[in-house]
């Protein structure tokens, strides 16, 4: 893994730990951050800025987000998932709707990575499985394909 991808793989498992506390702790996403940042005064200043960003963004789109992923899953509300899984989700699908140097295939590969550490054992194939179907319906396959 080069230096960016330890980085940015850093940045996710930070902005993951402020979501989760945002979104259980039913806490302001400031507040949110500050408290996990302050734990994290060790860590290098570009994995704390892409954390905020993915964080922030994340929070902001949460319902333009949680109505994308609903779409794919019927028989799931958003709220039903376990809360690792939907951060997850919405971290990997924030990541290929807005921010563009991530390639979907990366954001997807990261979220399954961080599913198998953070989530249960069925997190992986819930959250490929859900993002699977959201490159699909978004057709992210073809107009990546095209960009890259």
């Amino acid at each position: 893994m080069t230096d960016v991808m330890i980085k940015r793989r850093r940045a996710r498992e930070l902005a993951l730990q402020i979501l989760f506390q945002a979104d259980v702790g039913n806490l302001p996403i400031e507040e949110a951050i500050d408290t996990t940042l302050a734990d994290a005064s060790d860590l290098d200043k570009e994995i704390c800025d892409y954390a905020v960003q993915l964080a922030r963004g994340i929070w902001q789109r949460r319902s333009e987000l949680d109505s994308q992923i609903q779409s794919v899953t019927p028989h799931w509300t958003v709220e039903r998932m376990a809360a690792v899984d939907r951060n997850l989700i919405r971290m990997a699908l924030y990541e290929m709707l807005h921010v563009p140097d991530v390639p979907y295939r990366v954001a997807i590969n990261e979220a399954v990575e961080l599913a198998k550490e953070y989530g249960s054992t069925e997190s992986r194939r819930f959250v490929n499985g859900v993002l699977g179907a959201l490159v699909r319906k978004l057709n992210l396959d073809k107009t990546q394909r095209k960009r890259g």
